[in-house]
């Protein structure tokens, strides 16, 4: 007899693998995308991701799969904050905008005068 049966776990994972796919179709498309349908595989996704162990394979997919690693972070931000952010990568985005309010603050505005009434 043959067995073709999977394990919860390896479904989980390939429905994981499909949404993950199609979310990232739908962030990259050049067309405009219902939000409604966004939405929708947004939140299939974010549940899929509740059911699914963790382990190689799911961390195979969310690098892979950027908006997919956004939600898991967002879904499980309670367990591990932002656990999949690159902490150089975020800690360079708030040194530069902290330059750039800092250069921003100190530039005149045009067309105001300064000492004059």
């Amino acid at each position: 007899m043959n067995d073709t049966s999977t394990t919860p776990a390896a479904t989980s994972l390939t429905v994981v693998y499909m949404l993950a796919a199609l979310l990232e179709r739908l962030e990259a498309s050049r067309m405009p995308v219902d939000a409604a349908q966004h939405q929708l595989v947004a939140a299939r996704l974010a549940q899929a991701l509740a059911d699914v162990p963790t382990g190689p394979q799911l961390t195979a997919i969310l690098e892979t799969h950027p908006a997919a690693a956004e939600v898991y972070e967002n879904t499980h931000y309670h367990h591990a904050g932002l656990c999949r952010s690159p902490l150089d990568a975020a800690l360079a985005a708030e040194l530069g905008a902290s330059a750039a309010i800092a250069q921003a603050r100190q530039r005149p505005t045009e067309g105001t005068t300064h000492g004059k009434n």
